[in-house]
């Protein structure tokens, strides 16, 4: 039996891209040649990152807008410092909203001054700050769109003159926003994309070149917009998966398809953790993740007797992040509502049976 995946990531993948995937190991187009042996610098590979590439922009709405996609490594914990190394002249304005938008923070530092608008640190990062305002003389202004630890997610992003930076890494694709509102978005791939070794980074080509500081070529996005994601070799399975994600995504419909079936998937879920007696959520209602729902037993003894009904219906990955414990079930595009329903009948098979 295939288990319910709900793993924070590496996530869950379509399986008839696992397949795809799977073939192209043992023989890629073909060719009696393995996908991860070939090389990078092929025309076959050439033509499977282009079109990653070209499909992100696609999804996203950001054809002939100025945009570039490219394939990097080093996740998004790279990103933190990339970013700042490429765009911090002077100091910018976070929004620490998590444990990746603080370790974010503590990388920028290291560049410029860093000014903290607004923080949910002092609640366990349970909620979204919201009035704050963003000076108009950074650089920039970060912020991390969801939180996989504590399970919150931004639902309007502030209005700022300067350029916005955003950390997509757990929800890109998964819901429609007006994508031209940030300069520079990046997301690792193991959440909504493929499997863990590369990482999308969507940015407006306009807004490099402004720092007066030497960027090491590894690490300066320009870089990598003119090597076309080839400056040194990209991780061709992670690419080529991601590639097949993005395609089966656009199949599906795009992003307004996937936004409904997700919207569906967290409604299910947080109706039954509201509903039921034994669970309650951790965050605040109006900030809840519809990727990665959080939740708690109201009773701790029934502990034991809850992993051993999600272990017998074969769901997997729904413990909560070792900082915080408790449960987390992350509902990223590929996971099937179906899912999610078993998941909330072994929550009220638990209730029942505690009652009896």
């Amino acid at each position: 039996m295939k288990k319910h995946n709900f793993s924070a990531g590496p996530c869950i993948l379509p399986q008839e891209v696992l397949q795809q995937a799977s073939d192209a190991i043992l023989n890629f187009n073909n060719d009696d040649l393995s996908l991860i042996e070939i090389s990078h610098r092929s025309a076959p590979f050439v033509a499977v990152i282009e079109k990653g590439r070209s499909l992100a922009l696609e999804l996203l709405g950001l054809e002939n807008k100025g945009y570039k996609a490219l394939f990097l490594q080093g996740g998004a914990s790279l990103e933190f410092l990339m970013v700042a190394y490429n765009l911090l002249q002077t100091k910018a304005a976070y929004l620490n909203t998590g444990t990746w938008a603080d370790k974010a923070i503590k990388e920028a530092k290291a560049f410029g001054e860093v000014i903290e608008v607004a923080s949910s640190k002092d609640k366990g990062y349970s909620y979204i700050p919201k009035g704050y305002a963003i000076p108009e003389d950074v650089d920039y202004f970060h912020c991390t769109s969801n939180n996989t630890v504590a399970g919150t997610q931004i639902k309007e992003f502030p209005e700022t003159k300067g350029l916005m930076v955003c950390d997509m890494s757990s929800d890109i694709f998964s819901r429609q926003l007006d994508f031209e509102k940030f300069d520079l978005i990046y997301a690792g791939a193991q959440k909504n994309m493929g499997p863990a070794g590369a990482t999308l980074v969507i940015i407006k080509e306009e807004i490099l070149g402004k720092v007066e500081r030497h960027i090491p070529a590894m690490l300066n996005y320009q870089t990598h917009i003119d090597k076309d994601s080839m400056f040194n070799t990209p991780s061709v399975f992670a690419v080529y998966v991601s590639t097949l994600t993005l395609q089966w995504l656009k199949d599906l419909g795009g992003i307004p398809f996937i936004e409904k079936v997700n919207n569906q998937k967290a409604a299910l879920l947080y109706d039954e953790i509201d509903r039921n007696s034994l669970f309650k959520g951790i965050v605040a209602t109006e900030d809840r993740s519809i990727m990665n729902a959080t939740f708690v037993l109201t009773d701790p003894t029934q502990k034991e007797t809850f992993e051993k009904l999600c272990k017998e219906a074969g769901i997997n990955g729904i413990n909560g992040h070792r900082s915080v414990g408790g449960y987390r079930a992350s509902m990223y595009n590929a996971l099937p509502l179906y899912s999610v329903q078993v998941l909330v009948d072994v929550m009220k098979v638990l209730e029942k049976n505690s009652i009896a």
